[in-house]
């Protein structure tokens, strides 16, 4: 029997994980946790194989979780969920111990397997995961617009920014405009946080 325990923010989602692995004669969901900070002692109360862990694709320093599980909890290998894989979040999540990746959107036959494999201490990565590796989004900033955008990521004003780079106040201003277009971000912090998880920052 496999113990896996599940940690997803989304309720609802959670329960349905739960309730599909359960229903597979070799599995078994021991707990669940809603958070990372109920997580810790799950883990040390149940000690499980497999432990489903859901990644964000905006933050991926979130995946300093999983080497976290694998220093603290050995005997347990990290499945990491997430709706969307990027490059910089596949190489965090397995530099830092993951065992497996899947999308949140595969079948439920494929996380099954997942959960398997990873629990026969192979490692696996399903096709969302490696694309983003070989296949990453084209950045579509000009170097000039990429400048801009690593300055403003210090939440500089736009003066200071235009001081910074050498540039006209208007300038920055229109490069600005064309980030946000480019990149489909309502403001600029939006356009950050995109152009790091894409690994274009």
């Amino acid at each position: 029997m496999i113990h896996v325990v599940v940690a997803e923010d989304m309720g609802l989602l959670r329960s349905a994980l739960c309730a599909a692995l359960s229903n597979e004669e070799d599995i078994e969901v021991v707990a669940d946790a809603a958070g990372i900070g109920e997580l810790w002692g799950v883990l040390r109360r149940e000690h499980p194989e497999v432990l489903v862990l859901e990644l964000k694709p905006e933050t991926p320093e979130s995946a300093s979780v999983v080497a976290k599980v694998v220093a603290e909890s050995p005997g347990t290998a990290v499945l990491a969920m997430s709706h969307r894989w990027s490059p910089p979040l596949v190489e965090a999540a397995l530099a830092a111990g993951a065992r497996g990746l899947v999308s949140k959107d595969a079948g439920l036959s494929e996380l099954v397997r997942a959960v398997r494999t990873t629990a026969s201490g192979e490692r696996v990565i399903d096709p969302a995961a490696a694309a983003a590796v070989l296949s990453p989004p084209a950045n579509p900033l000009t170097r000039r617009e990429l400048e801009v955008l690593r300055v403003a990521a210090e939440g500089l004003p736009l003066k200071e920014i235009a001081r910074r780079l050498f540039l006209a106040h208007g300038t920055v201003r229109n490069h600005l405009s064309v980030i946000l277009r480019k990149t489909g971000a309502r403001n600029r912090m939006e356009a950050v946080r995109l152009a790091q998880r894409d690994g274009w920052l």
